[in-house]
Parts: structure tokens; C-alpha cells; sequence
């Protein structure tokens, strides 16, 4: 019965959202006023959980999963928060990626097995795409469309694991290597706050992370690739972007480092002003340092970002160039509902956050 209640609620609440924001044409958009702090109210709580993967519809709820084979549902309107489990061969799963359609929730787990679940017409999450490999590891999901949907993860062959659907997420296929650029030595991705991939229109960006860290690119919905370097601090298998985001099909922003020195801001933030093709460092020593997560705030005409992991939440009002530090409360991941609120996750909690100007 939980299955069937968590199910159709999804169900009936579920709609596509583009997270990226198009070029804002608003005339009464002058800059407005700078934020300055930020408010947070936990609407999930629980010590057992890690959550990195967040996804919000068109009606302002929020989906998510998680750790300990856990997802659930906010329903923002009535503020209900909803979980659940999935259960497969008695695995113990943990899901980094979720992703919605008008008509479904997807969550793809991390590990060996590769398990991709979707909402189905039977009371659970349907099993529709499974992967067996030693190396298997998909770190991010995200859908351009109702029918069209992608998914990346770690090689196990001499390329970045790719896998697309074309009829809604009931079927999935795996690149070929043949068909994407070859991965460098020590090259993978992060499964850190499902935000590796970036879509606007027909073009997708992923960011691979580790001794390499590169950006792959699609004009065309994932059936051509190529590759562009960056200068993001590289060259062991902490390092690289962890984070990547566009506001239109020129200007994009990502963001990492090196979790296991947080303090470093050397060449943790990158800017790019020609759709991916090069870009360039800013904030060079400057906090923040490692982050986990970057995302533009929705309307601000692309000059304004928040960055967030566990070591707090961070803001710029110039598309990058400076920042300013809202708070010290740990997330791993965020998605903004508007120019003002947004929901975040992280270890034992799901929070909605209010920032005020």
C-alpha cells in the first residue's frame, strides 16, 4: 500500500521541469537588490539518509532518493513529505540521480548493479534499465523532453558511460565508444549532487572529474560528442569539476575542487561565455573552495549563482567574480523553485530555503 500511495502521488504531480534558465527578456530587470541572507526550514529530517539527488515539478513539489534504497515526495501545497522504499533482490541501494517527465519519477542508483527505476501503472517503481560491470558507476540523469532522457557515469570501457532513451525511459541504450570522445587516464565523474549534466534546448553538457576534467558536448540531443578542455585544478582522482550549470546556450558556470582539501580555491570555479568551448578561472584564491553543487538563480539575467556542499552556501551577484558567504549549514545539492526559494538536500535532511534581498 505505501508503494501505491507514493506512486500516486508522483503520478498526479509530476511534470517536466528545465531547471536551466532561458535568457531573461524582462525590461524591469535592472540587477535589483543583492541577497544577503538566506533562510533555511528542514522539511525532512532523518538522521539515517544521505541525499544527493533532488528534483522539482512544474506544480512546486519536490522528488527525491537517496540512501537505504529510500524516495519520496513533498507535496509542497500541503506540506506532506512522503517516503518510501525501493526493493530489488535484497540490495542495498543508494541513488545519486532522479529525474522527472510529465508522466514519471526516475531513480538510478549508484554501484554494481546499475538499477534505473521508474514510476510504473502497478503500485512500485518499475525496473526498466539494469547494468552489470565491475565498474559500473552513473553519477547524474536528466531528460530534454517528455520522450528524450540521458544518463552519465563512469567509464567501464575507454569512454564516459552514456545511456539515452527515446520513448519516455521505457527503454534505454548504452553509446557506444565508438561514437564518444575517449576518456583520458584517471578520467570519470562525480556522483556528487546529480548536476554533471546541463541541458538547454538541444545541447548538453557533462562534466567528467578526477585526474582529468573535461567537458563533453551534444548539440544535438546526444547523437554526436565532442570534447573541450578546462582549466579546472586536475590531476589526482579527488580533483575536477564536481558541478555544472548553463543559463543559455552560451554561458555556463561549474564548480568542484577538492573534497578532501575544501579550503583550496585555486582554480575550483570556471566560467565559460561560448557554450563550453573554453573557459576560464575565476576567483583565483578567493573563496569558496570546494563545492559540490552550482546552480543559477532562475530571472537574474545570469549573473546570479549559489554554490553549495558541506562546507556552506555561497553567493554571487556578478556571474562568479565575487562571492559572498550566506551560510555554514551543509547540502550537497539545490534546485531553485524561483528567484527566492529553493530546496536543498544533504545528510539527514531535505530543507527549503528563503533568500532574502
Amino acid at each position: 500500500m505505501r508503494y501505491l500511495v507514493i506512486v500516486l502521488l508522483f503520478v498526479l504531480s509530476v511534470s517536466c521541469k528545465n531547471e536551466q534558465q532561458q535568457p531573461l527578456d524582462n525590461p524591469l530587470f535592472e540587477g535589483g537588490n543583492s541577497i544577503t541572507e538566506v533562510e533555511i526550514e528542514d522539511i525532512l529530517s532523518d538522521s539515517t539518509l544521505s541525499i544527493r539527488a533532488i528534483t522539482l515539478f512544474n506544480d512546486g513539489n519536490l522528488g527525491f532518493a537517496g540512501s537505504n534504497n529510500s524516495y519520496g515526495l513533498y507535496d509542497a501545497k500541503h506540506k506532506r513529505m512522503t517516503t518510501s522504499t525501493i526493493q530489488h533482490d535484497s540490495l542495498k541501494l543508494q541513488f545519486r540521480a532522479v529525474a522527472n517527465t510529465t508522466s514519471d519519477f526516475f531513480a538510478l542508483s549508484i554501484g554494481n548493479p546499475a538499477l534505473l527505476f521508474k514510476t510504473g501503472s502497478h503500485g512500485k517503481m518499475e525496473l526498466v534499465y539494469k547494468e552489470t560491470d565491475e565498474n559500473v558507476f552513473y553519477d547524474a540523469l536528466h531528460f530534454w523532453n517528455d520522450k528524450e532522457g540521458i544518463a552519465m557515469g563512469d567509464p567501464t570501457d575507454s569512454c564516459i558511460s552514456i545511456i539515452i532513451t527515446r520513448d519516455g525511459g521505457t527503454t534505454w541504450h548504452k553509446i557506444s565508444c565508438e561514437n564518444l570522445p575517449k576518456v583520458k587516464d584517471g578520467e570519470a565523474a562525480f556522483a556528487a549532487s546529480d548536476t554533471n549534466i546541463s541541458i538547454i534546448g538541444n545541447n548538453t553538457w557533462i562534466a567528467t572529474g578526477g585526474k582529468s576534467s573535461r567537458i563533453l558536448f551534444s548539440p544535438d540531443k546526444g547523437k554526436t560528442w565532442e570534447v573541450f578542455d578546462t582549466p579546472i585544478v586536475q590531476g589526482l582522482e579527488t580533483t575536477g569539476m564536481y558541478s555544472v550549470d548553463f543559463y543559455d546556450a552560451q554561458n555556463g558556470f561549474a564548480i568542484g575542487g577538492d573534497y578532501t582539501n575544501p579550503e583550496d580555491a585555486s582554480a575550483n570555479k570556471i566560467k565559460t561565455r561560448d557554450g563550453g568551448r573554453t573557459w576560464e578561472i575565476l576567483g583565483k584564491n578567493q573563496n569558496p573552495g570546494y563545492r559540490s553543487c552550482v546552480q543559477y538563480i532562475p530571472n537574474r539575467a545570469g549573473e546570479e549563482l549559489v554554490v553549495l556542499g558541506f562546507n556552506g552556501i555561497d553567493y554571487s551577484k556578478d556571474a562568479g567574480e565575487t562571492w559572498t558567504h550566506l551560510s555554514d549549514e551543509s547540502f550537497y545539492t539545490v534546485r531553485f523553485l524561483n528567484d527566492s526559494i529553493a530546496y536543498a538536500a544533504g545528510k539527514g535532511r531535505i530543507s527549503k530555503l528563503k533568500f532574502l534581498r
